[in-house]
């Protein structure tokens, strides 16, 4: 499959270091894993994504993970921000949160996430979750160049 953009790089944008880690951990069990990158806020995330500061070397990601609730500004902002930005929307974006409720839900996918998945509660489940979220985005879908 020649030309084919495959998954290299992800965001994850969490503040809780704990989640991030257990992602970064999950994404690293996998047989090609991808390059995890990691901020703690929708404003660094929008930074990093923009290569601004201290981002500006940064590769740009092949996938976002995106909390939701976050200091500063949110998940939703964020997600917004993105999907409005030329430059940016063709990113895809998987909103990767513990909300359950139907009004973050349709929101998101309003604000055109590409996919909505609440963290599981138990570690098995959540890393089993990352990795079906690497496996997607690293071997069915095909990812913009």
């Amino acid at each position: 499959m020649s030309g084919v953009t495959r998954l290299q790089h992800v965001l994850v944008v969490d503040d809780d270091a704990a989640d991030t880690l257990m992602i970064e951990e999950a994404l690293l069990s996998v047989p090609e894993p991808p390059v995890v990158h990691s901020v703690e806020d929708g404003r660094e995330a929008l930074d990093y994504l923009r290569r601004i500061g201290r981002y500006a070397d940064e590769p740009r990601p092949d996938l976002v993970l995106l909390d939701l609730n976050m200091p500063r500004m949110s998940g939703h902002e964020v997600l917004a921000e993105i999907k409005r930005d030329e430059s940016l929307k063709s990113i895809p974006i998987v909103v990767l949160t513990t909300s359950t409720a139907g009004p973050d839900i349709t929101a998101s996918y309003a604000e055109h996430a590409n996919a909505y998945v609440s963290k599981p509660m138990d570690l098995d489940s959540f890393e089993a979750a990352v990795r079906k979220i690497n496996h997607f985005y690293s071997e069915i879908a095909i990812l913009p160049s």
